[in-house]
């Protein structure tokens, strides 16, 4: 006997359909259209086929971008997740404390992103600055806005500081889902801390390590408003990231094809590798399981 399939439950979708069309694919088609055009103002186009995107391509100016966005990217994720999985791990899991420290550890998530390079901007100073002026009674000769070292130093040091705690936070997650027994059998067979960890806490933890590694790549790879704030995009073009350099394009020289073809390159990057984190880590986690 078939089965009746009522589809009156599509009519529950549709205002998210309608809004999702509004608010990305209708954007994102308009961007499509000005990356094929030119205009001379007036609103008037001409077609320019595909010359803006082999000019993006071309660009070396765009490429060096690529590469200090991918060094950020590499060097952030290096650096905040297994930093993020020993906080987590020296986190307590009963107690009043547990609370007072995700509270603690929320805090810097909260903080606005133009906040933060405001906050930074000011603490690292060499005239009145905390950090820098410390650094600079202490002999070392620091200047962020100057030295581009420095500037990169400063940058990766406030991304950590900011984005650490949501690597925490969700290998906390990971963590306190693990059933007692585990740890009571490890103890009945005597095993020691490493195995503890690298058995029974860091396989358990792979699904939420998966989600903190693509949500800090995706973000590190857009970062825009911390480094903007903080040194411009300077000293030269040290710390003028992918998505600077895009906001320069279309906003300060106010060329609209090229800026289109490039967030639409920029997003296809992205897009790839996201997906080529995704695929390798679903691949080793079930390796991991066999």
């Amino acid at each position: 006997m078939d089965k009746t399939v009522n589809q009156k439950a599509w009519f529950l979708v549709l205002p998210v359909l309608v809004l999702v069309a509004f608010s990305a694919v209708i954007p994102l088609m308009t961007v499509v259209n000005y990356s094929f055009q030119d205009t001379f103002g007036n609103n008037v186009f001409f077609w320019a086929g595909f010359e803006w995107y082999e000019e993006v391509l071309a660009s070396e100016r765009i490429r060096d971008a690529l590469g200090r966005q991918i060094l950020f990217s590499a060097i952030i994720l290096a650096i905040e997740v297994p930093l993020g999985i020993l906080i987590a791990l020296c986190m307590p899991r009963k107690g009043v404390w547990v609370s007072v420290c995700l509270v603690l550890m929320a805090l810097p998530l909260l903080i606005p992103w133009n906040v933060v390079g405001t906050i930074w901007q000011v603490f690292a100073r060499v005239d009145i600055g905390l950090l820098g002026r410390t650094l600079s009674e202490l002999g070392i000769d620091y200047n962020y806005t100057q030295d581009a070292l420095d500037a990169w130093i400063t940058i990766i040091v406030m991304d950590v500081w900011h984005w650490t705690s949501l690597v925490a936070l969700l290998a906390y997650a990971g963590l306190v889902s693990i059933p007692s027994a585990y740890y009571q059998a490890a103890k009945i067979d005597q095993a020691s801390r490493w195995k503890v960890f690298r058995y029974i806490e860091l396989p358990k933890m792979q699904g939420v390590l998966l989600i903190a590694i693509l949500l800090r790549f995706m973000d590190s790879f857009m970062i825009y408003t911390e480094p903007f704030v903080l040194t411009g995009g300077g000293p030269g073009n040290a710390t003028t990231f992918l998505s600077i350099d895009l906001v320069k394009t279309a906003i300060g020289q106010f060329d609209l094809g090229p800026a289109a073809a490039f967030s639409l390159i920029y997003f296809l990057v992205i897009l790839l590798i996201s997906w080529v984190f995704y695929t390798v880590m679903v691949n080793l986690e079930k390796k991991e399981g066999v």
